[in-house]
């Protein structure tokens, strides 16, 4: 599973707060990929989450 964040972050957190273990937020949200074998459920679940749709899951 690749996961990249668009330029559309708006760093609202909402992400981090449903899958923190592969994402983090500052100014924008940040992808540990070495975290999403085993997570792909909470990765889905915080892409649809995302208010402007800026997780990109392939």
């Amino acid at each position: 599973m690749n996961v990249t964040i668009e330029d559309s972050c708006i760093g609202c957190g909402a992400c981090e707060s449903i899958c923190d273990a592969v994402f983090h937020v500052e100014d924008k949200a940040e992808v540990n990929s070495s975290n999403i074998a085993g997570n792909e459920d909470c990765v889905k679940e915080a892409a649809g989450a995302c208010p402007v749709s800026a997780i990109i899951v392939g």
